[in-house]
């Protein structure tokens, strides 16, 4: 009687496991399209969000995942837009974990039209601060837009008034003052001009 019962199980485990299949199949790709869809709407956002995003163009580009440093030689540019900076030089090396960037060979920067031009220079990232090295017998060049003062300036609090004379005396004893070249002009109307 047992073997009679185990012929109708069969076709019953082959109905569940048809039935299993197909909608975890469907689960599994759509599970998959979406994570597709989240990831492709992360690089959609990365290349939107300009603030966040340094570009590293260069000849030859090495990445090592143990120490997080990318190293960049020939021809490298870098453009970071969210500190309006610029740079080329002849090798970049991006420590991420200590979050600088250090530029060597013909190292030249652009920031908000101000330059600096070095053999070596290291930007630190969170300070916003750059350090410049020259070659041995060369100086760091740097160019700096002043602006103008536009607005007029706030006298501060213990400033001395403004005094058109002189703080010092002068050696030379001041010449005499002239009083009028020409004779006084007299009114004709007046009693004492006829």
């Amino acid at each position: 009687m047992m073997s009679s019962l185990c012929p109708l199980h069969a076709p019953f485990k082959r109905l569940r496991l048809a039935a299993i299949v197909p909608p975890l199949l469907v689960t599994i790709l759509l599970l998959e399209g979406v994570a597709s869809l989240l990831l492709s709407s992360r690089l959609a956002n990365a290349q939107t969000e300009p603030s966040r995003s340094l570009t590293l163009r260069s000849d030859i580009q090495e990445a090592n995942s143990k120490t997080g440093v990318i190293t960049a030689r020939g021809n490298v540019q870098i453009n970071y837009p969210a500190r309006q900076i610029q740079a080329t030089s002849a090798q970049a090396q991006y420590f991420s974990r200590e979050r600088r960037i250090v530029l060597s060979g013909n190292v030249y920067v652009l920031q908000q039209g101000n330059s600096l031009r070095g053999e070596t220079v290291t930007y630190l990232i969170d300070e916003g601060k750059f350090v410049a090295l020259p070659d041995a017998p060369k100086q760091v060049e740097s160019i700096y837009l002043v602006p103008d003062a536009t607005a007029t300036p706030t006298p501060t609090p213990n400033a001395a008034p403004f005094s058109p004379q002189s703080e010092f005396t002068p050696a030379v004893p001041p010449l005499p003052r002239q009083t009028d070249l020409a004779p006084p002009l007299t009114n004709p109307s007046s009693p004492g001009s006829r």
